[in-house]
């Protein structure tokens, strides 16, 4: 990755260089105060792996996941759970289930799946993993646990099971278990890796969730090593398929519930990191159903070598979108409706003029900059949650988008980008006079139609900002540099931009 300047912001203050950065114009700093976590938990301590939703009997969201610290022992991964029934405000429910001994199948657990049988059992697949290798059985395994109250769960050893023939070994899991109505059984698909194929979701039967049937290879698009964490489901008469790897959550389309699956050219819906291993932008998503709606349920990785560099590691804050379903059958997201419930206190609107061609009138900015210049006008400190709403046109070689900083400890602005010249949104770190000079390395693809008016919602909480385009697209960033009094701004590079019909709304 190309270094930043941002390490230089004091040397270039004290020598008078920063260009643009001026308290001239900025609107005074105001008190800033962390919020506890309602829209993102995490576990104090400790961070959120791989979610495994499911939709209790009174439709409560119990959202299993996989407890990782940044200092795991010989056995690690245990499955905690949280409970919410608005996606705003989690109960922390604790452990479901512990790892098992080092002797045992299971001494770090993975990824799985929680459902409630016919007769009203709980059920949980998992993941057992053991290093050692099973006494050459392979290193992974499905298992099984059952519950009657969800509290206490009892595990089945007698059901556990290994990779098929012609299959790795050490490559076998994340299963995902349902019943499926025309089929008259239940379903399970894992994540496995065919010798020939490649990454493939492998399929399963049973008819008593303790017996399973190898129907072969359920999608083999023969371009991943894995397809780590399936989920399949149905919205409106359109089948889909979700699966992660390469530190992305991706999906693919069918005309019925056993394909044939086949991915758009654009099947990312949120962010993609470009550091390979450290991308986590937002991964390992399955969806739940609650009421009309369904929600992609993954996580938004940790900090990674520094801060605000687009680079994230491994499990971090809980983070859910809300699919929509377009009319080509092409999936999109946006902000969970229930977000509406929670921000409804207005914050007055106010702005004023940093640097450039900048006209301000009633809740609209314009701004204008010629090339190698740039326009930037400042709405204040940034409230620890907020969600900030607007209609935002700009050339079509553009880039353009939301600045954070400006304080008075902190002068520079740093960009969250809303780049019409390469089709991206991005956000790495980068003050607003580099985004030319550095490439994006957290991203996300969206084509900016020319002269069209674009809908954003940017969704904030603590460092924690999810920028949705036009119930198309998210970018979910951590941005440390947004928070401690940092101020919020709009922003025009080297073009033409319009912020129009801004809104913020703060939890009351």
């Amino acid at each position: 990755m190309k270094r930043k300047k941002a390490a230089f912001v004091m040397l270039l203050i004290l020598t008078g260089l920063l260009s643009g950065c001026s308290r001239a114009g900025s609107l005074p700093d105001e008190p800033y105060a962390e919020v506890s976590r309602q829209l993102f938990p995490a576990p104090e301590g400790a961070y959120v792996g791989d979610t495994m939703p499911f939709v209790t009997e009174d439709g409560r969201l119990e959202l299993y996941y996989l407890y990782d610290t940044d200092h795991n022992g010989q056995g690690y991964h245990p499955i905690y759970r949280y409970s919410t029934d608005d996606l705003v405000g989690y109960d922390d429910l604790g452990m479901a289930l512990n790892y098992g001994m080092m002797s045992d199948p299971d001494p770090a657990l993975g990824t799985g799946s929680v459902l409630q049988d016919q007769s009203g059992l709980y059920h949980l697949f998992y993941t057992g993993h053991n290093d050692i290798g099973n006494g050459g059985q392979g290193k992974e395994c499905v298992m099984h646990a059952t519950s009657t109250d969800r509290e206490n769960w009892t595990r089945q050893p007698e059901d556990t099971f290994f990779a098929p023939d012609n299959y790795s070994r050490d490559d076998f899991r994340d299963p995902e278990v349902f019943w499926m109505d025309e089929d008259g059984c239940y379903w399970m698909l894992i994540a496995a890796r065919d010798k020939v194929l490649g990454g493939v979701v492998a399929k399963y039967t049973s008819d008593d969730l303790k017996h399973w049937t190898f129907e072969g290879p359920f999608y083999a698009p023969g371009k991943q090593y894995m397809l780590e964490c399936p989920d399949l489901f149905c919205i409106g008469d359109t089948w889909y398929l979700t699966y992660s790897w390469d530190c992305v959550t991706y999906y693919a389309i069918g005309e019925s519930a056993n394909g044939p699956f086949a991915a758009p050219d654009d099947n990312i819906l949120d962010g993609k990191g470009l550091m390979d291993g450290n991308g986590f932008v937002f991964y390992a998503a399955k969806t739940a159903e609650m009421g009309d709606n369904t929600y992609l349920c993954g996580w938004i990785g940790r900090a990674g070598l520094s801060e605000d560099s687009g680079v994230y590691q491994w499990a971090g804050n809980v983070l859910n979108h809300q699919l929509v379903r377009h009319e080509d059958g092409t999936l999109g997201v946006m902000a969970p409706e229930s977000y509406m419930d929670y921000f409804t206190q207005d914050r007055d609107f106010r702005a004023s003029k940093i640097t450039g061609s900048v006209k301000i009138k009633n809740n609209n900015i314009s701004l204008s900059a010629k090339e190698d210049e740039y326009a930037l006008a400042d709405m204040g400190t940034r409230p620890a949650a907020m969600l900030l709403e607007c209609d935002v046109t700009l050339d079509n070689d553009g880039r353009a988008g939301f600045a954070f900083g400006g304080s008075k400890d902190d002068p520079s602005y740093t960009a969250l980008c809303l780049d019409a010249g390469r089709n991206l949104l991005h956000y790495e770190g980068y003050e607003i006079q580099d985004l030319a000079e550095f490439d994006p390395m957290a991203l996300t693809r969206f084509d900016f139609a020319e002269g069209a008016v674009h809908h954003v919602k940017l969704v904030c909480e603590n460092e924690i900002v999810v920028l949705y385009i036009d119930n198309m697209k998210a970018l979910s960033c951590r941005i440390s540099h947004s928070i401690d009094g940092a101020h919020i701004g709009v922003f025009a590079d080297g073009c033409s931009a319009s912020f129009s019909n801004i809104s913020m709304k703060i939890p009351d």
